[in-house]
C-alpha cells in the first residue's frame, strides 16, 4: 500500500467542567466528548525520502512543521524510526479554530493512518500516549464516539453510543483563542459546576431529555462575555426547536439539538439568513473517527 485516504472526525463538548487550575499551569476538566458526523479529509502518501510534505489547500493554516499534522508525523517518524517519509494533503472542513478538536483530529488522522499505511502495528493505547504530546484532544480524537475526559483530557472512560439526534452547529466569524479563555476563566472561584455524573447517567439510559437538560460549559462564562454573538446563536436555536444549545469547548462555535430533521434543516436555514454565523451544518452523532474511506 502506498496511499490511503482517511477521515477525522469534528467533537463537541456536550458538557463541559473545569474543576480547578493545577499548581502546574494546566487546568483539571471533567466533560462529555461527542464526535459527530463532519469530517476533515487526509491523503497520506509514502515518499522515498524522510521528509514530510503538507499540502492544506485553501485552508488558512501552515503548511510546515507549525501544523499539528506535521507535527504528528514526524513525532510517529522519530517513535519508530522510519526511513521513508510522507506527502500529506488535507481537504478541510471542520471549522479553524472553533472548539471542535479540528486540528487535534487532524493529527489523530495523521497518525491512525501512518500507522496503518507503514504497517508499524501500534496500539490504540501506545498511540494516545504519543498523541497526548500533541496535544489534550488527541487521545480522544483518536478513539471517537462518546466520553468521559478528565485529568487535563488524556483521562478517557468508553460510554456508550449517545442516543440518535439531529445537530445543527454555527460557527460565526471570529476565532477565538483558547489560551486566552482559559487565563480569565477563574477556575477555582466558579460558583457553578455541570453535572457531568447526571449526563453520563443519562447517557447510559439512552435519555436525550436528560441529556440536553444537562447540557452546560463552564468556558460560556469567559467566552460569551467576549462576543455575544454566541448568546444570540444559542437563542435562535432554541427559538427554532432545539432541546438546547451550547458552545462547544472554548468556542465561538455553538450547536443545537434537534429531535426532527426537518426542524434542524430549518433552524439551519433560519442561521444562515440572520447573518449570526459564517458556516453551518446539519449533522448527526458518530461513534467513530480515524475513518479510512479508501487505500491504494
Amino acid at each position: 500500500m502506498k496511499k490511503l485516504t482517511i477521515q477525522g472526525m469534528a467533537k463537541i463538548n456536550l458538557g463541559l467542567d473545569v474543576i480547578r487550575r493545577r499548581e502546574d499551569g494546566y487546568h483539571e476538566v471533567k466533560m462529555v466528548m461527542q464526535t459527530l458526523n463532519l469530517c476533515d479529509t487526509l491523503t497520506i502518501e509514502k515518499s522515498d525520502t524522510p521528509s514530510i510534505t503538507i499540502q492544506v489547500g485553501t485552508a488558512p493554516l501552515p503548511a510546515d512543521e507549525n501544523n499539528l499534522i506535521y507535527k504528528s508525523a514526524n513525532l510517529l517518524m522519530q517513535h519508530c524510526n522510519l526511513s521513508l517519509g510522507v506527502s500529506i494533503s488535507l481537504q478541510k472542513e471542520i471549522p479553524i479554530a472553533a472548539g471542535m478538536a479540528g486540528g487535534s483530529t487532524d493529527a489523530a488522522a495523521t497518525l491512525l493512518g501512518m500507522n496503518q499505511l507503514f504497517a508499524l502495528g501500534l496500539s490504540l493505547e501506545e498511540l494516545q500516549k504519543l498523541g497526548v504530546k500533541i496535544g489534550a484532544d488527541v487521545p480522544y480524537c483518536l478513539q471517537g464516539g462518546t466520553a468521559l475526559s478528565e485529568g487535563i483530557g488524556e483521562i478517557l472512560t468508553t460510554l456508550p453510543a449517545a442516543p440518535d439526534c439531529f445537530v445543527v452547529v454555527g460557527k460565526p466569524e471570529l476565532s477565538v483563542s483558547t489560551k486566552y479563555v482559559y487565563e480569565n476563566l477563574h477556575a477555582n472561584s466558579l460558583q457553578y459546576h455541570p453535572d457531568i455524573d447526571g449526563m453520563v447517567v443519562a447517557i447510559t439510559n439512552k435519555d436525550l431529555d436528560g441529556i440536553t437538560k444537562r447540557m452546560e460549559n463552564v468556558l460560556e462564562t469567559v467566552t460569551e462575555k467576549e462576543y455575544p454573538v454566541i448568546t444570540d446563536i444559542k437563542d435562535l436555536l432554541k427559538e427554532k426547536g432545539a432541546e438546547n444549545a451550547l458552545m462547544s469547548g472554548s468556542g465561538p462555535t455553538v450547536f443545537g439539538i434537534f429531535t426532527e430533521e426537518k426542524r434542524a434543516r430549518e433552524a439551519r436555514e433560519a442561521l444562515q439568513q440572520s447573518g449570526l454565523v459564517k458556516q453551518s451544518f446539519v449533522t448527526t452523532f458518530s461513534d467513530r473517527t480515524g475513518i479510512v474511506v479508501s487505500k491504494e
